[in-house]
């Protein structure tokens, strides 16, 4: 998952980012409005936390801005500002969800669970494909009850694929999902998926290359029938 934090705190923002990282995330950090929809227009995000005061202006102008463009991605505002008329307003703009500072960061680490689970309709932290379990919320990965000690952008780029099991992921989203607005090498993406390919050989499952386009993974019919037959 790629998460966008925009606040202002430089240890409240490192904070953040460490903490969303040890979860398997893929974080970029911004602290001003005009930052932060720049780096919405370049890419895509999974979640935004938002902080309300910023620098050059407040951060419900990111909120206004996203939800003119119809974008979608959770939003989650984290300000000290407790006032009701504030709350009322970001959740009006199209905030899903509002967290007063101070807070616990357990806290804020299952609601972004929960946002994340309700923007991919899942019921719960775990997804599942042929013999592949993977829970969110542990960052942690099964195959054939084994468990898979994965990097956190192995774990990420896993993810990714089992989301959109079946379908092709675009190149670009992925990159843009595992390292962010890191500079890497053109070719640091298919280091990743030749890792998870070899970690999958005799599984049933393969990650397919489709030139051009992207990735895509798939289960072999032998899998497929197995797996409705269950």
């Amino acid at each position: 998952m790629h998460l966008l934090v925009i606040e202002d705190d430089p240890l409240l923002s490192r904070s953040l980012t460490q903490a969303m990282t040890r979860h398997g995330y893929t974080v970029d950090a911004l602290s001003r409005v005009d930052d932060a929809i720049q780096a919405l227009r370049q890419g895509r995000f999974d979640l935004v936390l938002l902080d309300l005061g910023l620098p050059d202006g407040s951060g419900l102008g990111v909120l206004e801005w996203l939800r003119a463009h119809a974008d979608p991605t959770p939003v989650m505002i984290l300000t000290a500002r407790d006032a009701l008329e504030d709350r009322v307003r970001g959740l009006d703009l199209g905030a899903d969800d509002y967290l007063a500072k101070p807070f616990s960061i357990t806290e804020l680490e299952a609601r972004v669970r929960a946002l994340l689970r309700r923007s991919q309709q899942r019921l719960d932290n775990s997804v599942r494909f042929g013999a592949l379990v993977l829970d969110t919320r542990s960052a942690s990965a099964w195959l054939n009850d084994t468990s898979l000690d994965l990097p956190r952008r192995e774990f990420s780029l896993l993810e990714a694929l089992m989301l959109n099991a079946g379908r092709i992921v675009q190149r670009e989203a992925l990159e843009n999902r595992l390292f962010g607005f890191d500079a890497v090498g053109a070719n640091a993406l298919d280091v990743y998926v030749s890792r998870l390919r070899k970690r999958l050989a005799g599984s049933g499952l393969s990650i397919r290359t489709l030139r051009g386009l992207g990735y895509r993974l798939e289960a072999s019919r032998e899998t497929f029938d197995e797996a409705r037959r269950e």
